[in-house]
C-alpha cells in the first residue's frame, strides 16, 4: 500500500512538471490547451485505478448537463465533475464544506486528498478526479463494472447509457477531441433547405415540425454530421426509414425519410462526420414500406438530453454553420 501511494505521488508530481499549463488561468489558454490539461488529469489513473475514458466520459456528461441546466452551477476549473456536500463530506458531517480527510472519512464521505496537500477539497481538480477514480475502482475495470458504478452513483438508466456511449467513443477514437461536424449532404450535390422549425404537420395529428427538411434527389448520400454511435435504425410511421445517432454531447441526431441504408450501418455502429448512413428517399407517413407521399428529402433533427428529459431544438443555425465550414474546406 505504501509503495502504491509513493508511486502515485511521484506520478502526480511528474504530471505537474510535464503540464505547466496547470498553473495558468483557464481563460488564458486555447481550447486545445484546455483539452490537453483535462487529459493530463484523466490519464493519471489510466491502468493504475481506472481507464482514462471512463473518467473522461463522466466529466463530459457533467459538463453537458451544466451547459443546458440553469439549476446546476457550472463548476470552475478544468473538470466539471461535482459532488454534493453530503456526498463529499458525509451525510451526518456537521461541517458541510469539510476539507479534512480524517473527519470526512469518519463521517463516511467520499472526498479524498488526491494531491497530498493535506486537504480534500471539492474545488481542487486533483482531489475531484482522484475521488471519482477511487469510487469507480471499487467496482472494477470492466465495462459491466463501469455500468454498475454509474447506476449506483446516478440511479438513472438514461445517465448510464449516455455516459457509456461517450466512453465508447473516447476509447474508439483514443481522444476527447470529438467536436467536429459536417453538413449531412455532400455540398456538391443538388439540394435546398430553409428553416422549417415549428411548422404545422399535415399528417398524424396536430404536431409541429421538429427539424429541418433538406430537399435532394433520390439516392443522394446522407452523411453523419457528428461523431457518435447508431442508437436506432428501422421504420417509424412518421419518419419512415430512419437512423438515430447519439454523440458525446448528450445529443441525439435524427435522420428520417431515407430511401435505403448504407450496408455497413447497424445499431451500435460507431460513426464520424462524413460517414455515409443511407440515401435520400421519401419513406414514411404510413405502414412499413410506404413511400412517395411527398418529394424526396432528408428530415434532420437534434434532441438534447439534460439529465431529466430529452427535448428538440432547431438544427437550422447549426446546419448553416456546418455548410459554411464544409464549403470552406472544399476550397
Amino acid at each position: 500500500m505504501h509503495r502504491h501511494f509513493t508511486f502515485l505521488f511521484t506520478f502526480l508530481f511528474l504530471g505537474i512538471m510535464l503540464y505547466p499549463t496547470a498553473s495558468l488561468a483557464k481563460e488564458d489558454l486555447t481550447e486545445e490547451e484546455i483539452l490537453q490539461q483535462r487529459m493530463s488529469y484523466y490519464v493519471q489513473f489510466d491502468e493504475l485505478l481506472i481507464p482514462w475514458h471512463f473518467l473522461a466520459a463522466i466529466d463530459q456528461y457533467e459538463r453537458n448537463l451544466q451547459s443546458v441546466r440553469k439549476d446546476i452551477p457550472k463548476r470552475e476549473g478544468y473538470l466539471a465533475i461535482q459532488f454534493s456536500d453530503e456526498y463529499w463530506s458525509g451525510a451526518l458531517n456537521p461541517v458541510k464544506e469539510d476539507t479534512s480527510p480524517e473527519t470526512i472519512s469518519y463521517f463516511g464521505g467520499m472526498g479524498l486528498d488526491g494531491n497530498h496537500d493535506g486537504l480534500a477539497s471539492p474545488k481542487d481538480d486533483e482531489d475531484v478526479i482522484f475521488s471519482m477514480a477511487s469510487y469507480l475502482g471499487k467496482f472494477g475495470t470492466t465495462d459491466e463494472d463501469f455500468k454498475l458504478a454509474l447506476w449506483e452513483y446516478y440511479g438513472s438508466e438514461e445517465a448510464v447509457n449516455q455516459i457509456f456511449t461517450i466512453s465508447t467513443l473516447y476509447r474508439h477514437f483514443k481522444t476527447i477531441e470529438l467536436d467536429a461536424h459536417t453538413f449531412p449532404l455532400n455540398i456538391r450535390s443538388d439540394y435546398s433547405y430553409k428553416g422549417t422549425w415549428g411548422a404545422n404537420r399535415g399528417w398524424g395529428g396536430r404536431r409541429i415540425h421538429e427539424g429541418t427538411d433538406i430537399f435532394a434527389s433520390y439516392g443522394t448520400p446522407v452523411l453523419s454530421t457528428s461523431y457518435g454511435i447508431v442508437e436506432v435504425k428501422g421504420w417509424n410511421q412518421f419518419g419512415g426509414w430512419r437512423i438515430g445517432i447519439r454523440d458525446n454531447h448528450n445529443s441525439y441526431h435524427y435522420y428520417a425519410h431515407l430511401g435505403s441504408y448504407h450496408k455497413e450501418i447497424e445499431v451500435g455502429t460507431i460513426v464520424k462526420p462524413g460517414t455515409v448512413l443511407g440515401y435520400v428517399g421519401s419513406s414514411g407517413y404510413g405502414k412499413e414500406g410506404t413511400s412517395g407521399k411527398f418529394p424526396p428529402h432528408l428530415h434532420y433533427g437534434i434532441y438534447k438530453f439534460n439529465g431529466r428529459t430529452e427535448w428538440a431544438f432547431d438544427p437550422y443555425p447549426s446546419l448553416l454553420q456546418w455548410e459554411r465550414q464544409a464549403k470552406k474546406q472544399k476550397q
